[in-house]
């Protein structure tokens, strides 16, 4: 993984400051969804936080299952936050989740 792009670099190495423990499988995800081509006009920083907790949101709660059930976005995330952060916690992120600033995804 030592290779790639500037932007690859400083994305994988943001990544590995911003969730140090986060399993394997989460973190390639989350990688290549930072480097997504809607996201490239974003720092690197921004990008890898919106990729972060899309991933936890849409595969570490119950956010979609509530949509399905006719929730608005913004109540399913509202309702999904706190198990965000404690996912977020567990792999080693200060960051707290600020709905207000965050984009859709």
């Amino acid at each position: 993984m030592a290779g790639g792009t500037k932007r690859q670099q400083t994305i994988r190495r943001l990544l590995r400051a911003t969730i140090p423990r986060a399993p394997m499988a989460d973190a390639e995800v989350i990688f290549e969804h930072a480097l997504a081509g809607h996201l490239r006009h974003l720092p690197p920083s921004t990008a890898l936080w919106l990729a972060t907790t899309s991933r936890v949101r849409h595969a570490h709660t119950d956010y979609d299952a509530l949509l399905a059930d006719g929730y608005e976005p913004d109540a399913a995330r509202f309702f999904v936050v706190g198990d965000m952060e404690e996912v977020l916690a567990d792999w080693g992120c200060s960051k707290k989740i600020d709905l207000e600033g965050e984009e859709p995804a």
